[in-house]
């Protein structure tokens, strides 16, 4: 799919990877509508990119419903869909004091994460069904949703995260199965571990030691290398139904 004049929608777009990855679609002619639990970042970087924001939660079928109208409505009908938000956290199932995780916890992460891709996805999915091919090959929209390389190797206490995140992977190749009749496609990257703003509240020695356990590039990912991935992935038709890891070859240690 040709980006130019196209409309996009980024989940997660306040900050982070989300943030750069509207970046790289505005750059690239998109019309991108920001969407963010967290209003005022999701204004900021709409704003920076001449896009349109939206306070979402990804969790609650009306709030997505009220963005993706308030986007089709500013921007046209919606052709890719960027599912980049999230959250993380760590938490060992069983404390030093012998108490089990509390089983909000968990679901907490799993609603966000898993569900929420879903729920966000199934609504633009559905819209982009009803859309006029763009080609003869009958493409008609491009999602790209995110996991993490936790969904392979994650390490103690991301038992929650690991779930979600391993439910969003396991879910692309049927998404992009069930999908494919209406000219759709579904690709998931993995990231490693990547300069986010998160990362950047960790001491620099910290930030230093993970940097290091990279094979190659021996450093942090770069936001805009997400944002160039999930670009490159529009632009290529032949890329559907796979989880592409981006991670410097990193696999990560039990803890």
């Amino acid at each position: 799919m040709n980006i130019q004049g196209q409309a996009a929608i980024v989940t997660g777009g306040g900050s982070g990877l989300g943030a750069q990855t509207a970046r790289e679609l505005a750059r690239r002619g998109a019309r991108v509508t920001v969407l963010d639990i967290n209003g005022e970042g999701a204004a900021a970087v709409a704003a920076e990119i001449g896009g349109l924001a939206a306070r979402c939660d990804i969790t609650d079928a009306a709030s997505v419903e009220s963005a993706l109208a308030l986007a089709i409505e500013r921007h046209g009908p919606v052709r890719m869909l960027m599912n980049v938000a999230g959250v993380g956290g760590a938490k060992r199932i069983v404390a030093k004091d012998g108490r089990a995780a509390p089983l909000e916890d968990f679901r907490r992460v799993v609603e966000i994460n898993l569900v929420g891709t879903y729920n966000v996805t199934r609504l633009v999915a559905a819209q982009m069904a009803a859309l006029p091919p763009l080609d003869d090959d009958g493409e008609r929209g491009v999602i790209v949703n995110t996991a993490s390389v936790a969904a392979f190797d994650g390490q103690v206490g991301q038992e929650a995260y690991a779930a979600s995140k391993g439910g969003i992977a396991s879910m692309t190749l049927p998404l992009a199965r069930d999908l494919a009749q209406h000219g759709i496609r579904v690709v998931t990257i993995a990231p490693g571990l990547f300069l986010t703003p998160l990362m950047k509240e960790l001491p620099e020695a910290v930030q230093a030691s993970l940097a290091a356990s990279v094979p190659f590039p021996r450093r942090l990912g770069k936001p805009q290398e997400f944002a160039q991935l999930a670009a490159a992935i529009v632009e290529n038709m032949a890329l559907n139904g796979e989880v592409i890891r981006l991670d410097g070859a990193l696999r990560m240690a039990p803890r």
